[in-house]
């Protein structure tokens, strides 16, 4: 499992955003026996930890562009904002 998990923190966003996906279509599809379930649902918790730390350090980078010199906001820039 400790190899998973650091295989899991060398993934783009991206690359841990379709594993999840594909973890969530496994377990969803109900042929997976128990214990492989468990071990998937572990294993879809770390991709889901790992995007949202993703998710958390790109919007940290944005606000801090939005900022201004002295350390102010200027303004807030929603994620979903085309300007």
């Amino acid at each position: 499992m400790a190899d998973e998990n650091s295989d899991i923190a060398n993934l783009s966003f991206e690359d841990a955003l379709r594993a999840l996906e594909q973890v969530v279509a496994r377990l969803e599809s109900g042929d997976v026996p128990l214990d492989q379930s468990i071990a998937l649902y572990e294993r879809g918790e770390a991709l889901r930890k790992h995007c949202q730390a993703r998710l958390d350090t790109a919007q940290a980078r944005i606000e801090k562009i939005v900022q201004r010199p002295d350390g102010s906001a200027s303004h807030a820039v929603p994620f979903d904002s085309e300007s």
